[in-house]
């Protein structure tokens, strides 16, 4: 099994925008000050210079348009919709917020397929939808793919029967916490696991000042520590900025690099920068606009392509 791989998907953005649907629990998005249309203008530049970015070190990107029918201002974040393993499965996820289920479009599988890979077989969950059940993704689900552990914080994005089942369907053991940040005077749930952690090969960049139950907290270390994983700790308002939202890619010559958005690599200091660059090269984009608008970053951009090849 491989954690990483050197094929992604990604999705350039039509009609971009604040999606007033998901900032009801995105506690990170801003629709202030700027216009729908400027808004699109610079997400689809932070998107191509981000592709340039990505391609310049090797990583293979495979850019699908959105249909601007489709009137879907998250379409930048495919990894909530859809995730592809090694085995030739793909899952299919129920979404939160109604306008982002026209996100998934049968024809970005269809590029997939004709790019050389092999979709086997689709888990598909998005019936959950009409119980008013979700879970995102690798939005929800931060993925050890050789420890078969799918590591969970349970919000209104996130539901532990159905990542019970996801666990089931797809043979990886559930590590079920709850992560929380401050949203005014109240400690409210975030939205989404990987907006305070990512695993890479060897490492783990996490926040556990945002696991509140201690009990929670030690679980998630004793997972993470007994796979080997070296602890790379962020804090709080780190994660505000986007510091737990990275993915580890392979580019040219098998070389790997931690990608994040330079909102994220800038709120490091000296020593983090130094742990992560003894697993691998670091790799950031600025991603401003899209992190104030979308309340999202440089890993919910990117869904991993693991399938077997025809």
């Amino acid at each position: 099994m491989k954690q990483v791989t050197n094929t992604i998907v990604m999705i350039r953005p039509v009609k971009f925008r604040m999606n007033e649907q998901t900032a009801v629990n995105n506690y990170y998005q801003d629709g202030s000050g700027i216009s729908s249309e400027d808004a699109n203008i610079k997400a689809q530049t932070e998107f191509d210079n981000f592709i340039k970015t990505l391609r310049s070190v090797g990583v293979n990107v495979i850019v699908i348009d959105d249909d601007p029918k489709n009137d879907t201002p998250d379409s930048i974040f495919p990894n909530n919709w859809v995730s592809f393993h090694e085995n030739g499965d793909i899952g299919l996820y129920p979404m939160f917020a109604v306008n982002r289920r026209r996100e998934r479009r049968p024809e970005v599988l269809d590029t997939i397929e004709k790019s050389g890979f092999e979709i086997k077989n689709v888990i598909d969950y998005t019936e959950a939808e009409k119980d008013e059940v979700f879970l995102e993704g690798t939005g929800s689900l931060v993925l050890d793919r050789v420890g078969r552990k799918a590591y969970c914080a349970l919000s209104p994005r996130a539901d532990e029967e159905l990542l019970i089942e996801f666990c089931e369907d797809f043979e990886y053991t559930p590590v079920i916490f709850t992560a929380y940040q401050n949203v005014g005077k109240e400690r409210l749930a975030i939205y989404h696991t990987n907006v305070m952690m990512g695993i890479g090969e060897t490492f783990a960049v996490v926040c556990l000042d945002c696991v509140d139950d201690k009990k929670e907290r030690k679980n998630l270390l004793k997972h993470l520590t007994s796979d080997g994983k070296e602890i790379i700790a962020i804090t709080e308002d780190q994660v505000n900025n986007f510091a737990g939202n990275m993915l580890q890619v392979i580019g040219a010559d098998e070389k790997r690099y931690l990608v994040m958005s330079s909102a994220a690599y800038h709120s490091l200091t000296n020593d983090q920068i130094e742990k992560i660059e003894k697993h691998c090269a670091i790799l950031h984009s600025d991603l401003g606009t899209i992190e104030k608008l979308g309340g999202g970053s440089a890993r919910c951009m990117m869904a991993e392509i693991f399938l077997p090849m025809n």
